[in-house]
């Protein structure tokens, strides 16, 4: 008996299968423009224009916001409502109101607001951590009170960094290419449901298409503290450093996994770093077990949890690696 072979894909006996017809490309454009519109609809009557005034000199500057709850609390940037001696929040339905300033914290450019008011609009916080890259992300933005502006765009890469007007670094920021407009810092950015994804925070003026925005996961942890305490809880050694490479050959002879580290400059006294021991000159390789390869990781692991507890340090003095134990203190 002769057998034939059989092919997983035989079209010797083609058959047609029905198949749903693909989409044009204007239906796929209909479908974005809906998508954009559907948000900045449902999204632009919570988002506010910040007018502030500062007591030298009577000048003012103004940014976005957006309300996050019915009661009157507003998200905004820290560097918009800083030092404001008076602030005044306009929505694009002529409501206008004075605010008080419940906290900032100028590290992650965060700023919570309130206002006396009740059933505002307000938006719905998404989560930042299941964003992809490639997906719609809409900025909008109310730089003159009456108005909302809209920019859409995609969401360019997740996990930058980005250096705040206090020197420390701000993690897990958004980058996107939906323009920021003058007067659209501190608006929301959202996705194509109208979910807050992130807190416009800046752009690059001399680049085309780089903005920034603080990824909602960390403003919510932000407004959590702020609202709690008024401020965001870090804790701080009491020391000035500055990075230092420290080679790859002293590297491998104490183990270590980084190549840099903290070079100790000066030492408060009476801090924690002076009570621990440590001495100018020495370079901080590790705190807490966590390699230390610069000052931004020094802050990175600062956190509250570290208020008080004496943990271990691993520094570099001559040609000793030492292990000393330190407290940090609450930072002021």
């Amino acid at each position: 008996m002769e057998i034939t072979p059989r092919f997983l894909l035989d079209e010797s006996n083609p058959t047609p299968s029905p198949s749903a017809p693909l989409p044009s490309e204007a239906e796929l454009l209909d479908a974005y423009s809906a998508a954009v519109v559907g948000a900045a609809e449902q999204v632009g009557p919570a988002v506010a224009h910040i007018q502030v005034e500062f007591a030298q000199g009577g000048k003012g500057g103004s940014g976005s916001g957006f309300a996050f709850t019915p009661d009157g609390l507003i998200l905004t940037n820290s560097h918009v409502v800083s030092k404001a001696h008076r602030i005044r929040a306009t929505f694009a339905d002529g409501l206008s109101r004075d605010a008080d300033l419940i906290g900032e914290d100028p590290h992650t450019d965060v700023a919570v607001l309130r206002i006396g008011a009740s059933g505002l609009p307000s938006t719905r916080l998404g989560v930042s951590r299941s964003v992809r890259v490639g997906q719609v992300a809409i900025a909008i933005g109310n730089p003159y009170g009456f108005q909302h502006t809209v920019t859409a765009g995609v969401v360019s890469a997740l996990g930058r960094s980005l250096r705040s007007a206090s020197g420390r670094l701000i993690d897990d920021v958004l980058q996107t290419d939906a323009a920021l407009n003058p007067g659209n810092s501190g608006g929301p950015l959202v996705n194509s449901r109208g979910e807050v994804i992130g807190l416009n925070t800046a752009i690059i003026p001399m680049a085309q298409g780089i903005c920034f925005a603080t990824a909602i996961d960390t403003v919510k942890w932000v407004a959590m503290q702020l609202l709690r305490d008024g401020r965001v809880r870090r804790s701080y050694l009491g020391l000035a450093g500055a990075n230092q490479p420290i080679g790859r050959r002293v590297a491998r002879h104490f183990g270590l996994a980084n190549e840099a580290a903290v070079r100790v400059e000066s030492v408060e006294p009476g801090g924690p770093a002076q009570r621990a021991g440590l001495q100018p000159g020495d370079r901080i390789v590790a705190l807490k077990a966590v390699a230390v390869g610069g000052i931004d990781d020094l802050h990175r692991v600062l956190t509250a949890d570290l208020i008080r507890v004496p943990v271990e340090i691993s520094v570099l003095r001559g040609t000793q690696r030492l292990e000393l134990r330190i407290e940090p203190a609450e930072a002021r």
